[in-house]
């Protein structure tokens, strides 16, 4: 405020709307990316970019502000909020969100998957999307600790499902723990297709479950290769504990709101991409 008394508001110049639109300001800008971050848990960059009009430059600068009064944490390609390395959606949450990429995701991931096939399968919303397409497969040998994967395919006569045994996780609707962990040991499959909470070139895939990771480390080396089902939120995004490392994920597969420069550095790093 100045000695008039008017009040002056921080707005970026890049921000003026070429549409006619007003122009949004700076503090209404951060509220709005505030409120999807908690809505959401974790959003990308390139998905706040949109929501709020602004560019994606401009979206890093706020991403900057807000993560140095603590309101949020900032991560490669996007923002999630405090906590949220061991913050673990529970199923309810996460069956809404991205449903449209998931599903393009499946279709694609499918592919990798012949006739005759041995493959294990971990849990989550989108690798119950990509155990609907398996259906149209026969004589597949399915191994998983998901009890919706399991129950996508308890119709299929064509297909052999083999559940670990472990503890029920109810958050995620599968089974963990040693016994999980123990039945996948000495199993040798052509593919593990898994997913998680998010994907950085760094560190691989993880996961803010210490019981959940476990057993996804232990479906990851039954299988000669290593399939990763992340839509675009998860990609950029780093959780409490590792499950694959970067150097032992073969395939990604992904939709194409994933942020690119994340995507280029796992390809440099020998992971083969396939984006929906």
């Amino acid at each position: 405020m100045n000695s008039c008394g008017r009040v002056y508001y921080d707005r970026d110049v890049s921000d003026t709307q070429s549409d006619g639109r007003r122009p949004v300001f700076a503090a209404e800008r951060r509220q709005r990316i505030l409120e999807l971050v908690r809505a959401n848990g974790a959003v990308s960059l390139r998905e706040l970019a949109q929501a709020v009009h602004s560019s994606e430059v401009t979206v890093r600068r706020d991403l900057r502000a807000l993560e140095s009064e603590g309101l949020l944490n900032r991560h490669h390609g996007g923002a999630t909020l405090p906590g949220e390395l061991s913050r673990e959606a529970g199923y309810s949450h996460k069956v809404s969100l991205e449903s449209a990429e998931k599903a393009a995701i499946a279709d694609l991931a499918a592919a990798l998957v012949e006739d005759g096939d041995a493959i294990v399968v971990g849990p989550g919303t989108t690798t119950q999307e990509f155990a609907r397409r398996l259906t149209r497969h026969a004589e597949l040998a399915v191994v998983t600790n998901s009890l919706l994967v399991a129950q996508v395919l308890s119709a299929s006569p064509r297909i052999e499902v083999m559940l670990t045994g472990g503890t029920l996780r109810g958050s995620i609707l599968a089974l963990v723990g040693s016994a999980a962990e123990h039945s996948l040991a000495g199993l040798r499959v052509r593919r593990a297709f898994i997913s998680g909470n998010g994907l950085t070139a760094e560190r691989g895939l993880s996961t803010p479950n210490m019981q959940v990771a476990g057993v996804d480390r232990a479906l990851a080396a039954a299988a000669e290769e290593v399939v990763v089902l992340a839509d675009h939120t998860k990609i950029g995004v780093d959780t409490m504990v590792q499950t694959v490392a970067p150097d032992r994920i073969d395939h990604l597969v992904t939709d194409d709101s994933a942020p690119r420069d994340v995507l280029d550095e796992l390809s440099a790093r020998g992971v083969r991409l396939h984006v929906a």
